[in-house]
């Protein structure tokens, strides 16, 4: 019987790991020069994890987040330890606003018209590049490539 309760608990704490860790694909991106090595963030369960709980990210590693419809989007902080900044995208690539994020604050961080992307790089990430709202994003993962 004690092995049974045993067995029972490693089980339950393994598929409560497992529900916190969506699986990612990856993608490459790029804005003007620059080279992105993104993880895609496609369904609910990957969108709700997002960046959540890392501790770093690679300095040309970013998260994009691929909505399933063209609308306002908001993003927080809820158990991000890393400071980041996020690039809202229109469809057509196109970058509508970039948010400065703290982390682990529940402060909404939101899109300034309707975006089909949001890209969550290190703080600072875009403007280091001097990358600004109306620059293109070549590479964005399409519905269809899901």
């Amino acid at each position: 019987m004690k092995t049974l309760f045993a067995t029972a608990a490693l089980l339950l704490a393994a598929t409560s790991a497992n529900a916190q860790d969506a699986s990612f694909g990856r993608t490459k991106l790029s804005i003007g020069i620059n080279l992105i090595n993104a993880e895609v963030a496609a369904n609910d369960p990957q969108r709700q994890q997002g960046l959540m709980h890392r501790t770093s990210m690679a300095t040309n590693a970013g998260m994009v987040f691929v909505f399933d419809d063209v609308n306002s989007q908001c993003m927080w902080m809820k158990n991000t330890l890393i400071p980041l900044s996020v690039a809202f995208i229109d469809a057509n690539g196109r970058i509508v606003n970039i948010e400065d994020m703290q982390p682990e604050t529940l402060e909404s961080h939101c899109s300034k018209r309707p975006v089909k992307y949001a890209l969550e790089m290190n703080l600072g990430w875009f403007a280091k590049r001097n990358i600004k709202p109306g620059t293109v994003v070549n590479g964005l993962v399409t519905p269809a490539a899901r």
